[in-house]
């Protein structure tokens, strides 16, 4: 995925969670939207390098959107409406090996009680249900790990994937590492114990667990490479 009419700058500030104060490379000051509902926890900080897109619309209220930023280390895509996106040009192109035998795709797609971002089918209609969730929390010893916070939509997906597997379907979950400074992943059994007994739980039923990273430069950002995952 290209990124088209972006510039670069410095971030001062976030506040109220979808709000950022920043300062472009020509010297302007001006204020950028903030799509990422999470904590944001090692995403960013005072003056790091980012990375903004500016809207032509004339409704928009705020012009430039935050797509990433730079701890001096690593490009990290904070622009969640992204993630998806990805995974699915990732599928399309078949740069997934694990899900390379399904060539239908339907996003957002309702089972049980809750909309699971994939459904995808071989031409047999065999279905694998893919859940989608993206990693920017940077923990010790270069380990990427999710939720940045309590998650109980995460909980509810892990559950209902869980069930999907004991029907007798395939369920993936998937996590996209949207950072290039961690070598591995696992769940953020501090910030959300539950959420990773109830991982270790849909595993154990036969839920597949994949964590792919994400490529990224000031140009393009596309899923990358397979890691390691401990769970």
């Amino acid at each position: 995925m290209k990124f088209n009419n972006t510039y670069l700058g410095t971030i001062q500030n976030r506040y109220k969670r979808f709000l950022s104060d920043i300062t472009l490379d020509n010297g302007e000051q001006t204020n950028a939207h903030v799509p990422n509902t999470g904590s944001m926890k090692t995403c960013w900080g005072e003056n790091w390098k980012i990375l903004v897109s500016k809207s032509d619309n004339p409704k928009r209220k705020l012009k430039y959107t935050l797509e990433l930023t730079h701890n001096g280390d690593s490009w990290i895509s904070v622009n969640t409406s992204v993630t998806n996106k990805l995974v699915h040009e990732a599928l399309l192109n078949n740069k997934i090996k694990e899900l390379k035998e399904y060539s239908n795709i339907k996003p957002e797609q309702k089972i049980l009680d809750s909309r699971i971002d994939f459904l995808l089918t071989d031409d047999k209609e065999n279905e694998c249900w893919v859940e989608v969730k993206n990693v920017t929390l940077k923990g010790e010893n270069g380990i990427a790990l999710f939720p940045d916070s309590v998650s109980t939509r995460g909980q509810k997906h892990l559950k209902d994937l869980t069930q999907i597997v004991k029907s007798g379907k395939k369920a993936v979950m998937f996590y996209v590492i949207n950072r290039t400074d961690v070598k591995s992943f696992s769940p953020a059994i501090e910030i959300d114990p539950t959420y990773t007994q109830l991982l270790k739980e849909a595993k154990e039923a036969g839920v597949e667990v994949l964590a792919y990273q994400t490529y990224i430069d000031e140009n393009e950002i596309y899923i990358d490479k397979k890691i390691k995952i401990n769970i």
